[in-house]
């Protein structure tokens, strides 16, 4: 299933080529965003190809496991069908990302957002100005995204523990489509990064792969 995003995205990059020759489309890359505001949008960079390599041995989406960073006030986000942010602390939106990451989203875009302790009223406060009309609201567990391609019946897996709180999964939506998904007390992407990174025990790391590979399946085809 090819979805309608990336035969935009593909357009867009076959009229743009000439303007824009460092963009290589050959394979699914994630975008992480790159945030003022204070807070680490750089960590793990090692955690994208982590993953993207994972989903290369395990599905058959096509993908550049590498780590490129993308800021949301250039309008390269359009390069990439799925953006990335985490960090530890504060985050600040301006007017014109805000604008770019509506356009975004209402496009056909999709931005997973993981909390990796600290994030939590920050993202609630900048995506409100995306989506005014909206709150996150909590997925229940039967949602697609915790059934395929792997399965995960009690939701959001605890990856690593913050605030002794169980994990949860939220969402933001635009005509239906879950376009933001947003973790808190489970932080999924330390598990992404190699075994010697926060030395998380191997089942641990297994699961935070598997859930990041759903969540690419999920957003490249709904």
């Amino acid at each position: 299933m090819i979805k309608r995003f990336v035969l935009i995205i593909n357009l867009f990059l076959f009229f743009s080529i000439s303007l824009y020759p460092q963009i290589n489309s050959s394979g699914i890359k994630l975008g992480r965003v790159k945030y003022s505001g204070g807070g680490d949008w750089y960590n793990d960079p090692s955690a994208e190809p982590q993953l993207l390599d994972f989903v290369k041995k395990n599905t058959n989406i096509n993908v550049e496991p590498q780590y490129e960073f993308v800021d949301l006030a250039s309008d390269n986000i359009f390069y990439y069908p799925i953006l990335f942010l985490t960090g530890h602390g504060n985050i600040n939106f301006t007017d014109s990302e805000v604008r770019r990451l509506r356009a975004y989203l209402k496009s056909g875009g999709f931005l997973y957002v993981d909390d990796d302790y600290g994030l939590d009223k920050f993202i609630r406060r900048e995506m409100k100005k995306v989506f005014p009309e909206q709150n996150f609201v909590e997925l229940p567990y039967s949602h697609g995204i915790f059934k395929y391609p792997f399965q995960f019946p009690n939701g959001v897996p605890k990856i690593h523990e913050h605030d002794n709180k169980e994990p949860q999964c939220f969402g933001l939506f635009y005509n239906e489509r879950l376009c933001v998904l947003y973790t808190y007390e489970s932080n999924p992407s330390d598990g992404w990064p190699g075994d010697d990174v926060h030395k998380l025990e191997p089942e641990k790391r297994l699961a935070a792969l598997k859930f990041g590979t759903n969540i690419i399946v999920w957003a490249l085809s709904n």
